[in-house]
């Protein structure tokens, strides 16, 4: 129930971060990150993810893409900045905000990845279909 009860609290997040990138320069990169990652939650809750792919290639996807932003952002900003005021203000933050949600977003997927598979696991074991 606890997973149950997160995995909606992240999918309404990464709904949330869909919807404001429409003023973002790039919004649809970021849209399609975080609009994944709902779709990998939604199907997650009502048990249709029938493999781990889908959320494993988009936390692979989202952990590589804050790689490679990571070396404009470490040591160059502190933790705090990120969130001392909501508007932009200089680039080294926002993409250190960038990388951050990123890093949810990979996180929230491996944790989906690793459900998805002990899932389908337990089932194989057992000798039930697979009804994900």
């Amino acid at each position: 129930m606890v997973f149950g009860v997160a995995n909606w609290v992240m999918t309404a997040a990464f709904l949330f971060s869909v919807a404001v990138q429409y003023n973002d320069p790039d919004p649809v990169r970021w849209m399609l990150i975080y609009g994944s990652g709902s779709i990998a939650c939604i199907l997650g809750s009502f048990r249709r993810l029938k493999r781990y792919v889908l959320p494993a290639t988009v936390g692979a996807a989202a952990l590589g893409w804050a790689a490679s932003i990571a070396p404009r952002v470490i040591g160059k900003t502190t933790f705090g900045a990120m969130f001392e005021s909501f508007h932009m203000t200089n680039s080294v933050v926002e993409e250190a905000r960038e990388m951050g949600g990123l890093l949810i977003v990979a996180g929230w997927m491996l944790v989906l990845t690793l459900v998805s598979k002990q899932h389908g696991t337990t089932e194989t074991l057992t000798g039930q279909a697979n009804r994900q």
